[in-house]
């Protein structure tokens, strides 16, 4: 659903929300062509040691794909670009791989191989840094109630104390301090919501113990599992990790297998004590929080204007620099 502009500078910020949308698309678009440039037949190349690969970011797709799958010669290869489905005008928003129709896509690039006599297609998520350092990429942000039902639906239980728990997380209405006059007394941090910390009890440890439990799989589900008819879920994730060096682009690529096992490698659920100090609700000096993460996965109360109470779930930035991502430690970032 489209969003309706408050005032002018609501307007400018939704302009510029799809804006950039639109611009992170424009690496999908380089990934896919660069595929469909590839001179055909193709014969497979070894693939270095580690996850990051530097040069021509379609052809290192490609051929880690076919590494992955054990194919040394591929007769042709078409990568399609679906992440413009998200900002697609209606009517538009239709693409067909091979007689199959797309309406919503977890995948940004659909790659078809022709190899061994088989047609086979593999969904790719795209995640793209611009900046000269690595931040933070987006995964998944829905709201606490459409998360917790994502888990249901695919056999992980939650309790309804325990959505509720979620829902206090992201400030829901109805859920937040400012809603009940009490809880108002003597705060001294944001009203509009329940940090990690402040959770209750019962309900917070039903929730750490579910995303310690069920790491791989939630993990997977954040990845792959967005939409019910999603015909093309990610198999691969292609991550560039920085904007370009002159003609020269590095990229992580990763299989989401290997992706779910070295983020589990890297780290259990844990908490990360924070503090906000800038904007309305700053924290006074002895007041700290609780950021909760799993893996290479953390995930916050959304905050911006447009959707203050979703739920974001972010990959940690420079995580592909990291043990056991990478080899060694990226002493530059």
């Amino acid at each position: 659903m489209a969003l309706e502009p408050e005032n002018e500078r609501h307007a400018a910020q939704i302009k510029a929300g799809t804006t950039g949308r639109k611009r992170g698309h424009s690496f999908e678009s380089v990934v896919a062509e660069g595929i469909n440039r590839l001179k055909m037949p193709l014969t497979r190349q070894a693939i270095p040691e580690g996850c990051l690969f530097k040069g021509e970011p379609g052809q290192a797709l490609l051929n880690f794909v076919l590494s992955d799958l054990k194919l040394a010669r591929v007769k042709s290869a078409r990568a399609i670009s679906a992440g413009a489905l998200a900002t697609a005008e209606e009517g538009e928003k239709i693409l067909v791989v091979n007689g199959v129709e797309v309406r919503r896509c977890k995948s940004d690039v659909i790659l078809t191989l022709e190899a061994d006599g088989r047609t086979i297609t593999k969904g790719i998520s795209v995640k793209q840094c611009s900046n000269k350092n690595p931040t933070n990429a987006q995964l998944y942000f829905s709201t606490a109630t459409a998360f917790c039902q994502l888990l249901r639906n695919n056999g992980i239980q939650v309790s309804d104390q325990a959505v509720g728990a979620m829902r206090m997380f992201c400030g829901d209405p109805n859920h937040r301090p400012l809603d009940k006059p009490d809880a108002l007394r003597g705060r001294r941090c944001d009203p509009n919501r329940w940090f990690w910390e402040e959770l209750p009890s019962a309900a917070r440890k039903e929730l750490e113990d579910v995303f310690t439990r069920q790491q791989n799989a939630i993990t997977r589900l954040l990845l792959q599992k967005a939409y019910l008819d999603d015909p093309f879920p990610p198999e691969y994730l292609v991550h560039q990790t920085r904007g370009a060096k002159g003609n020269e682009v590095e990229v992580a690529i990763f299989s989401i297998d290997g992706f779910i096992r070295l983020s589990r490698q890297y780290a259990g659920f844990h908490t990360r004590p924070y503090r906000i100090k800038k904007g309305s609700h700053k924290d006074p000096p002895d007041v700290e929080h609780l950021a909760p993460r799993f893996g290479v996965v953390q995930f916050q109360r959304g905050g911006q204007k447009q959707h203050p109470t979703q739920l974001q779930f972010n990959l940690k930035a420079g995580y592909f620099y990291k043990p056991p991502f990478s080899p060694a430690e990226e002493e530059s970032v």
